[in-house]
């Protein structure tokens, strides 16, 4: 399967797809999937606009839109995670995972699919300790602080994937594991980006979190954004374990490095987007102590067995298939013949798509609900 990787999306859907239409034609190659690690920007319209974490200046529309809006299709299945400049209001409604365009895939907060048979893992977001251990007390519409803190990396969905027991070919994060540049050329990467030094110098590049779930999950590739440049690096986990292939690329910009194309052996088609079961099985054990308040809460840490979940999830996948959800439009799209000048206020909405995945799971919806205080979460 030839899979490309992009870095940071921003919104540039139009100029990736056309990198990747006129790479097959110089290569003689056919791509099957892209995937997107982080700052997929999927803005429908200008009210998303104003949940996104940049400044005014560069708040425009780009193209994502048109595919959202059916204007445009995707010529290839893509699948992202979020990072630090996102339309949260509209990721949140996906929090599960979830079309988020025709053909465009969103791999939840945290979440792992298959293509065919190959397993692909993700955690969305940026590591900020302040907030780790907090839960998604975030709704929209948000304030200064909680649009930042909206797409902070938290406790519970790592933990989630600390759970996955069954090997992945692929796992995806917005920002580097903690000493990574450890095991590649650091020193190229501090002549590129002096700015870096002293992070890297005193072992503070990185997302915590992202490295316990490489030194956890090891799997043969590991891709990674969010600094703007091309790393590579090569993880041996311990002196005759597996290795791990990790790879950070730029944003879309002209001349820069952001896409790679892999080629990962599988078995033949079809390819699509499934379920994965092991994964239902760890969101249906979790989502009882899903945490929704904004103080620190504490969850237990010990290995969790969910082997009851996982054959009540296999029973209800050979009933239904584990096909996902369709797409269904919860906003208006962006029209460019009619500008709006003063958009309306993001609100919470219920996303059919997550109705229908919590209704599957038998699982309560708490997207829109919310607890003030802290607490302590028992699974």
């Amino acid at each position: 399967v030839q899979i490309a990787v992009e870095g940071c999306m921003h919104g540039e859907l139009d100029k990736v797809y056309d990198t990747m239409q006129r790479l097959e034609a110089a290569e003689g190659i056919k791509i099957d999937l892209l995937i997107c690690c982080g700052d997929f920007q999927a803005v429908r319209n200008e009210s998303d606009l104003q949940c996104v974490n940049v400044p005014p200046k560069f708040r425009t529309m780009n193209s994502f839109w048109k595919y959202y809006s059916g204007q445009a299709v995707a010529p290839y299945p893509t699948i992202f995670i979020g990072g630090n400049h996102e339309a949260a209001n509209y990721l949140w409604e996906l929090y599960y995972g979830g079309w988020a365009a025709p053909n465009i895939y969103f791999l939840g907060f945290a979440g792992v699919v298959k293509f065919g048979n190959i397993r692909i893992g993700g955690m969305s977001g940026i590591h900020k300790q302040h907030d780790y251990h907090r839960g998604h007390h975030e709704r929209p519409p948000y304030d200064n602080a909680t649009i930042r803190s909206v797409y902070h990396v938290r406790h519970y969905d790592v933990l989630k994937l600390m759970h996955v027991k069954e090997p992945l070919d692929i796992f995806m994060s917005h920002d580097w594991p903690l000493g990574i540049t450890e095991y590649g050329n650091w020193e190229r990467l501090l002549r590129e980006k002096p700015f870096f030094t002293e992070e890297v110098h005193q072992r503070k590049l990185g997302s915590e979190s992202a490295a316990k779930l490489l030194n956890k999950l090891k799997p043969p590739y590991w891709f990674s954004a969010h600094l703007h440049c091309r790393f590579p690096a090569i993880i041996q986990h311990g002196e005759d374990g597996p290795t791990t292939k990790f790879l950070a690329l730029d944003k879309c910009l002209p001349g820069r490095n952001f896409l790679q194309v892999i080629d990962i052996p599988s078995n033949p088609g079809p390819y699509e987007i499934q379920y994965d079961e092991e994964w239902l099985a760890i969101t249906r054990r979790f989502n009882s102590a899903f945490p929704l308040t904004r103080m620190p809460c504490t969850i237990r840490n010990e290995e969790l067995d969910i082997q009851d979940d996982r054959q009540w999830v296999r029973s209800k996948l050979n009933a239904r298939g584990a096909k996902t959800f369709d797409f269904v439009q919860t906003a208006p799209p962006y029209d460019p013949s009619r500008p709006v000048y003063n958009p309306p206020i993001a609100v919470p909405c219920r996303n059919p798509q997550t109705e229908s995945f919590l209704q599957f799971l038998e699982l309560p919806y708490l997207l829109d609900s919310s607890n003030p205080g802290g607490m302590f979460l028992a699974l």
